[in-house]
């Protein structure tokens, strides 16, 4: 049985959406720095619409239309802007006050440099680029030892799971593994494997390389851990 709906969407909900640790800090930087804010990697809203219901001017920024697609959907009467573009390296037609980058989302760029020259190019004189990153993230393998709760989700009699079962360091990065699992209403189930790989990066190495870039760093901000993420530290570059 195949769903109505993108899949695309599902999963990013599931995984990323009930996320919220991070809400309060980009409130408080929205609120503290002036002009308009563009959200990075902002995918189907979770952070671009928290802002934009407490009143400010917000610009959704990734590179799936279709996580756009739900974004815009879900911010009926609330003005967020959308644009469908790469990270590292786009051209808008407007400047912000605040790049936010949540989620780490800058470790999963093939080219920072890039980034960060395009952040600049967009910032107000003065403006503030905040780039979460991870903490350390400890090893784990499903197979030696007892696994994490899955991230879990349903929509239309859809149940939908995603199960981390590894955590493997690398030489350059972290390779986080996920098996999906999908329940359908007809009681098949289809399964689907997922990984991503985190760039091994510390606060002082992306404050050098905003140093770099032409930015001046400023002292870095803390995300604790919740039971169910870790916790980030949050570079902050100013313009």
């Amino acid at each position: 049985m195949t769903p109505a709906f993108s899949t695309l969407v599902v999963w990013h909900d599931v995984e990323c959406g009930r996320y919220s640790a991070d809400l309060p800090l980009w409130h408080e930087l929205a609120t503290r720095e002036r002009g308009p804010i563009l959200d990075v990697g902002a995918g189907t809203g979770r952070g671009a619409l928290e802002l934009a219901r407490a009143g400010h001017d917000v610009t959704a920024l990734d590179r799936e239309p279709e996580l756009l697609d739900a974004l815009t959907a879900r911010a009926a009467g609330l003005g967020v802007r959308t644009v469908v573009a790469d990270a590292s390296d786009f051209a808008l037609d407007r400047r912000f006050g605040l790049v936010i980058v949540p989620m780490q989302t800058v470790q999963l760029l093939p080219a920072r440099a890039g980034f960060l020259a395009a952040a600049l190019r967009h910032l107000l004189p003065g403006g503030l680029l905040a780039l979460a990153i991870t903490a350390a993230l400890e090893d784990f393998d499903g197979v030696e030892g007892v696994l994490p709760a899955p991230d879990v989700g349903t929509l239309a009699d859809w149940r939908f799971a995603s199960q981390p079962t590894a955590v493997r360091a690398l030489p350059d990065a972290t390779r986080i593994e996920r098996l999906r699992r999908a329940y359908a209403p007809d009681g098949g189930v289809t399964e689907e494997a997922d990984v991503i790989e985190l760039a091994s990066l510390t606060p002082a190495e992306l404050e050098a390389e905003g140093r770099a870039a032409g930015f001046t760093p400023e002292p870095s901000r803390t995300i604790p851990p919740t039971d169910d993420h870790v916790g980030s530290e949050v570079v902050m570059l100013r313009g």
